[in-house]
């Protein structure tokens, strides 16, 4: 048992964390307890998932999404320059904003 706490801790210290889950009937999943309190995610808090066919799926809480919306909010209106960089931004930060909304 005191060595099952050590690692625990270890891993804690090394930011890294690792482990299978399975996926269920429903296709729900559970984040492992140690996954959460690592990434302070609490019940009702709201997760994004990303998806890419070669890269994978990760899992982000939303609220760092909601910071680089805000940044991007902020410096579009900054730059009185049109470009098609900011104007790519500025449709990822709206869908970013969208996804906050509750769904009726």
């Amino acid at each position: 048992m005191g060595n099952e706490r050590k690692n625990k801790v270890d891993r804690r210290e090394t930011g890294k964390f690792m482990s299978s889950i399975k996926v269920g009937p429903k296709g729900q999943i559970v984040i492992p307890k140690e996954a959460r309190e690592m990434f302070g995610i609490e019940p009702g808090d709201t997760l994004l998932l990303l998806a890419d066919i070669n890269r994978g799926i990760a899992i982000q809480r939303q609220d760092y999404f909601d910071k680089i919306a805000d940044e991007i909010f902020f410096r579009a209106s900054q730059d009185p320059v049109p470009s098609k960089e900011k104007e790519d931004g500025l449709r990822f930060a709206k869908i970013i904003r969208e996804m906050q909304q509750p769904k009726e």
